[in-house]
């Protein structure tokens, strides 16, 4: 991958030692994983980014659960950190959506959507909303609890997997232009 791009807004090792927050952690966050570029390093905290991010709760919350992720897993912090991004206001519905597809289909329910909310309650009073919305949610809320933690694995061992070759990938192409290059050196001095 291109490391030499990372690296310039990566923190060195030195920076990170003496850094008076970081310090007050102890070694906890000073393993070297957990600030290296590496392939593994790399999809592991691509892997912990996309299943942090599945964590209900906002940015601060899933950026926390990636960084004791990271910390326990010994992968990049920054990210996965940054990898929990991709739950947004933009994508949460889809994710979650799907994650209640997947909850249901494991639950092994049928259904094409969601339950349909009582809308027949328009002229009633808050004490007939109130226990037909909790019912609703009850019948979404078993299939979601279900499919959100499958959906954040399956993510999660994708991810990993997909940059993990794609490294792998880059690497021998790398090996190949080299290759080429000196072939073509050697030819030329000859």
């Amino acid at each position: 991958m291109p490391r030499k791009f990372f690296r310039r807004f990566l923190p060195s090792h030195d920076a990170i030692r003496q850094n008076r927050y970081i310090a007050w952690f102890g070694p906890l966050l000073q393993h070297h994983n957990l600030w290296h570029l590496h392939r593994r390093s790399a999809a592991g905290g691509v892997a912990v980014g996309l299943f942090a991010g599945l964590v209900p709760g906002s940015n601060p919350v899933q950026f926390a659960v990636a960084a004791l992720l990271a910390v326990i897993f010994r992968v990049n912090l920054p990210i996965a950190a940054i990898v929990t991004l991709y739950s947004n206001p933009f994508t949460i519905v889809p994710l979650y959506f799907t994650a209640f597809k997947l909850g249901q289909l494991v639950m092994l329910q049928g259904g094409d959507s969601l339950p349909p909310l009582a809308f027949g309650l328009e002229g009633k009073g808050f004490r007939e909303w109130i226990p037909a919305a909790l019912e609703w949610l009850a019948s979404v809320g078993k299939p979601l609890v279900v499919g959100l933690p499958l959906l954040a694995l399956l993510l999660a061992v994708i991810g990993y997997f997909v940059v993990d070759r794609a490294w792998r990938l880059h690497v021998r192409c790398e090996w190949g232009r080299r290759r080429r290059r000196r072939a073509a050196k050697k030819s030329l001095t000859q």
